[in-house]
Formats: structure tokens, C-alpha cells, sequence
């Protein structure tokens, strides 16, 4: 099996991150009761890419 495009690599990652962020951004509304600092939302999402984009290499090259 071929490794995986840069292209949908990036597009995991991008998906991850905004999973990340709408979910920090749900649980801090269900918390806080007001909307999260839009700051704090994209440290959430840049965080969950780091792993995501470690294991995408991880596997690319395990295959």
C-alpha cells in the first residue's frame, strides 16, 4: 500500500482541527455558559494536530 499524499494528510489534520476546536469550544460554553476566546479555540485546535500529524507520519512509515 502506497504511503498517503501530502495532500490528504493535510486535509486529516485540518479535519481534526476543527473537530478540536468545535468541541472545546461546546464544552467550554456547557462550563463557562459564555463563548470561548477565539484564541483559545485555535490553541485547542493547533494541539490536536501535533499527535494527529506524529501519527499520520507514524504509519507512513511503518507502511
Amino acid at each position: 500500500m502506497p504511503s498517503m499524499k501530502l495532500w490528504q494528510k493535510l486535509l486529516i489534520t485540518l479535519v481534526a482541527m476543527l473537530i478540536a476546536s468545535y468541541a472545546a469550544g461546546r464544552l467550554w460554553l456547557l462550563a463557562f455558559d459564555f463563548l470561548i476566546p477565539s484564541y483559545l479555540a485555535g490553541v485547542s485546535g493547533g494541539l490536536a494536530a501535533i499527535p494527529v500529524w506524529e501519527l499520520l507520519r507514524w504509519i507512513g512509515k511503518k507502511t
